[in-house]
């Protein structure tokens, strides 16, 4: 008796696609392609983030902020995509040597210079609408820092926000640098930011890059938290958008980020290795008493 062959799936499926990309990035393996058809738009790709988020064992220390491409915005609905940034893959930068990034080969991976929010206050549950000025509110510091953008799948980027927000919003971690002195008094006094990758210059920018500015990043992430019944937690880190562009590194490479003379964090991308099995832990999700 033969067995018919398994047709291939026709519907977005958010479980079986969390599954695969939880897998990949555990096993530090490149995926060939997309785990199945595509989503119809963000809202299915955070289907799959959810989902994802609940099978990863690690607690979300922050977020990552993403600028969607102005001509896909009017589709999509949407300025900004966002994705969790867990608490393993938050590395302090260190003056003296470079922070090892973890980049799965074959897969995808960037290095972006960062404006870092870390709050100082919870926001409070159920508040869907924001202005960059109550955003800055809960705001405690801004930070230099580094996001490592990543995911096993190379195209990422290519397929589109769609798909980044199916798989953490392509973040695999975030380097934290020293505090930006003066920021809320003197907002146009932070100083602009360099991206280095094996030495040549790959960016630069400003909080002026940010459409809107850092703030208005955050007063986003506090309303697409709050809808996700996830409002943002005093501690948490925001990375508010990528200052200097999104630039490629290898297993091999190394990057240099510069912010004036507030900061210059060292980075070096290294193959990354399987992670140990673990149970899952609180991430912060707001749950009723």
């Amino acid at each position: 008796m033969t067995v018919p062959a398994a047709e291939p799936a026709t519907r977005f499926d958010p479980n079986a696609v969390a599954r695969a990309f939880v897998e990949a990035r555990r096993a530090a393996r490149a995926l060939p392609g997309f785990p199945g058809p595509l989503p119809a738009g963000l809202a299915q790709g955070y289907e799959a983030q959810e989902a994802a988020i609940r099978l990863w064992p690690d607690t979300v220390a922050g977020w990552k902020v993403g600028r969607i491409p102005e001509d896909l915005q009017a589709e999509l609905g949407a300025a900004r995509v966002m994705g969790p940034v867990f608490a393993g893959n938050v590395w302090l930068a260190d003056p003296a040597r470079p922070t090892p990034l973890p980049v799965i080969p074959g897969g995808f991976s960037a290095v972006e210079a960062e404006y870092v929010f870390r709050l100082g206050a919870d926001a409070p549950e159920g508040k869907a609408d924001w202005t960059p000025e109550e955003a800055l509110a809960l705001v405690e510091d801004m930070l230099a820092g580094v996001e490592l953008a990543g995911s096993p799948l190379s195209t990422i980027n290519v397929l589109g926000p769609k798909v980044v927000a199916s798989d953490f919003g392509n973040n695999a971690g975030l380097v934290v640098g020293p505090p930006i002195p003066g920021w809320r008094e003197r907002p146009d006094a932070v100083p602009s930011c360099e991206a280095y990758v094996d030495g040549k210059l790959a960016g630069r920018g400003s909080p002026q890059s940010i459409p809107g500015g850092p703030a208005a990043s955050l007063a986003f992430l506090l309303g697409a938290c709050a809808g996700r019944g996830r409002p943002l937690k005093a501690g948490q880190m925001v990375t508010t958008g990528a200052a200097s562009g999104i630039h490629d590194i290898e297993a091999g490479q190394s990057a240099r980020i510069v912010f004036g003379d507030v900061a210059e964090i060292r980075c070096e991308a290294v193959p990354a290795t399987p992670k140990d099995q673990g149970g899952s832990t609180d991430d912060h999700r707001s749950r009723p008493d």
